[in-house]
């Protein structure tokens, strides 16, 4: 009976350690909200700009990048297409899926549209 007691004991204790080592790794962290605006200014504005209209040194030089505010390009494009550009790259533009979450990917495709002349 008594080492039933200390086995119990043990297995609790190795359980709270285990508790303490996900919470310093931040597993018990509330997620950030994402900032689509932010997410927009650290992957894509490179090479479509802050505004959207792909007016870029990099762009006009080297890539071509899509102007996103093109109320033509716009109209004709679906969320989906947007979403599998970001996520598998497209032409010369990289793929995302491994850097940002789907979460990200889907802010940014609402972000896009809304750059819309």
């Amino acid at each position: 009976m008594k080492r039933a007691v200390q086995f119990a004991a043990l297995a609790a204790a190795l359980a709270c350690v285990a508790v303490v080592a996900a919470l310093a790794q931040g597993h018990g962290k509330t997620p950030t909200p994402i900032n689509p605006a932010v997410t927009y200014s650290k992957n894509c504005a490179t090479c479509h700009g802050k505004d959207g209209r792909a007016n870029t040194f990099k762009s006009r030089h080297h890539l071509h990048a899509r102007d996103l505010t093109d109320a033509a390009w716009q109209s004709d494009v679906t969320d989906e297409r947007i979403f599998n550009s970001i996520s598998n790259g497209k032409g010369k533009m990289p793929s995302f899926k491994k850097k940002l979450t789907t979460e990200q990917i889907e802010s940014l495709v609402a972000y896009v549209r809304g750059l819309k002349k």
